[in-house]
């Protein structure tokens, strides 16, 4: 089987969900899009790991479609699926590579997605949340006064609370945030994601101490 035989049967949103990257130490290194993580595993470089009753179980390819098959019939609700020529095959949610050790060193990117997702959608200055289109970057020390675009001096504000503030500071303007702006040990999207019940199995492996990351574009 090839990629290209995956997709061009598979339902193209499948082919396109997460699939959270591990490390030869169990160590979460990144996140990868379905059909890459096939990829991986069809050419052995890396191993399905799959949460079962708190225990951790692995599997290469030809394991891993066997278990898929017994999942189609019995728990056809639990994955995503793909649908190859031959079988279907469960969307794993965590792969294992098999030969690498490091974990990459990467701040967690400023840019508009993270920044929303780390306030929550919320303007920092009244509390509301907002539909993304709705919101503005304000810079707590404004951009004139000498502050910077960094992720400790930006936060989400409504475009009415931002035509409030106007070029002032929060105090200057009778404004209080409602929490300090920090910059996030790791991303702000992938927090959210693995907060969900569809990727609870990320949680065990996300360590704040070696976990920083971006999502792919």
């Amino acid at each position: 089987m090839s990629s290209a035989v995956v997709e061009t049967v598979a339902r193209p949103s499948n082919l396109e969900a997460s699939v959270l990257v591990l490390n030869r130490l169990f160590m979460a290194v990144r996140v990868v899009r379905a059909r890459d993580a096939f990829v991986l595993l069809w050419k052995e470089i890396a191993e399905v790991v799959s949460v079962e009753d708190e225990t951790y179980n692995t599997y290469d390819f030809s394991s891993w479609a066997e278990v898929s098959e017994y999942r189609r019939k019995f728990q056809p609700d639990a994955h995503e699926w793909v649908r190859t020529v031959r079988f279907d095959l469960a969307v794993p949610r965590v792969i294992r590579l098999l030969t690498y050790d490091r974990v990459p060193k990467t701040r967690v990117r400023l840019n508009r997605r993270n920044l929303f997702a780390r306030d929550g959608n919320r303007c920092q200055y009244c509390g509301r949340k907002f539909k993304t289109s709705d919101l503005s970057i304000d810079h707590v020390v404004p951009r004139s006064r000498g502050g910077r675009t960094e992720w400790t001096n930006v936060v989400c504000a409504c475009l009415s609370c931002n035509v409030q503030k106007g070029g002032r500071t929060p105090r200057e303007a009778h404004m209080r945030l409602i929490k300090e702006p920090r910059q996030p040990r790791f991303s702000p999207v992938i927090t959210i994601r693995a907060g969900s019940h569809k990727y609870r199995s990320w949680k065990q492996f996300l360590d704040a101490a070696y976990w920083h990351v971006e999502l792919v574009d």
